[in-house]
């Protein structure tokens, strides 16, 4: 059965890419390529950005890298779109830190993973409602919890409903877990705390998402403007031309999520003559040539905008 959530004017919706971080073939920042993106990706017609997330290897990045990033991106984009800065950290007080600094210089929302290091350390569900507590403490932007399967610490439909009964800031949720349409359904019926339900995972379950009631997706940036298409169909009312977009989409979503991981983005955009380098930062892998070879295949039987934006 399909949900329609009500709408909220203000309310962020819709293709929500994560931005990959540029560097130059010496792995040094390139803030010109950052700019090129930030452009590409609004003209592909996307609702918002996201930078800094693990997909942007914001691992990699050192306190006044992240810095820079942030300034550019913010600058460029200029508010033609919303700017989400992932602000995560295992400590509260950091990742609280991060997001008021995110928020003074202009972001729209912050989106943090509930804390944890490594497979091990974890949190409990009383420690998981204080560190939002303390990061949404004073802060005056929305929040979105960032469900992953990379953390041990788990979140619990009842916890993230909790979460957001009794952290105001909190108005969003990025499902990125096993049966996420299942998750987002159950969450969807606390839609007046929790009207902002996301999916991730490159879009591969984008359509089941939808119909359980999702109201936007955070993808890669490789095939942006094709999910915004098949957004703006599914909004439109055209259920069936999106499912259709969707699957013809597919093959290479579900080859960039499970055969490529965050150096797909970079590769097409590089491909497409977006940015210089596909460069990763070491020593996070890049592509070798036979998946590159077929990851470009895939994107050109589809006539990517990312490969012709440039």
């Amino acid at each position: 059965m399909t949900t329609d959530p009500a709408p909220t004017d203000d309310l962020l919706t819709g293709v929500v890419p994560v931005a990959p971080t540029i560097f130059t073939d010496d792995e040094e920042l390139d803030l010109d390529g950052q700019r090129r993106v930030c452009d590409h990706l609004i003209d592909a017609g996307v609702d918002g950005i996201c930078i800094l997330a693990n997909y942007s290897e914001q691992f990699s990045l050192t306190d006044a890298e992240r810095r820079a990033v942030l300034e550019t991106t913010l600058d460029q984009v200029a508010g033609r779109v919303a700017v989400c800065v992932t602000t995560s950290h295992f400590s509260s007080r950091i990742a609280a830190e991060r997001s008021r600094e995110a928020a003074r210089l202009g972001a729209d929302m912050v989106m943090l993973m509930p804390p944890f290091v490594g497979a091990t350390i974890q949190v409990g569900g009383h420690g998981v409602l204080d560190y939002f507590r303390t990061v949404a403490d004073g802060l005056r932007v929305p929040i979105m919890v960032q469900d992953a399967p990379m953390s041990p610490t788990r979140l619990p439909v009842e916890l993230i409903t909790e979460l957001a009964g009794t952290v105001e800031a909190i108005t969003h949720v990025k499902v990125e877990v096993p049966r996420a349409a299942a998750k987002i359904s159950e969450l969807g019926r606390h839609a007046d705390v929790l009207p902002g339900l996301f999916d991730g995972e490159e879009a591969i379950t984008l359509i089941p998402d939808l119909q359980a009631g999702a109201v936007g997706t955070m993808s890669s940036s490789s095939a942006s403007r094709e999910l915004v298409d098949i957004l703006r169909s599914w909004q439109s009312g055209d259920r069936d031309g999106a499912e259709q977009q969707w699957e013809t989409l597919l093959p290479l979503l579900h080859y960039e999520n499970r055969q490529c991981g965050p150096a797909a983005a970079k590769a097409i955009l590089a491909e497409g003559g977006v940015i210089a380098s596909e460069r990763t930062r070491s020593p996070f892998p890049g592509l070798d040539e036979p998946t590159r070879t077929t990851l470009v295949r895939l994107a050109r039987r589809r006539e990517l905008f990312a490969l012709n934006w440039a």
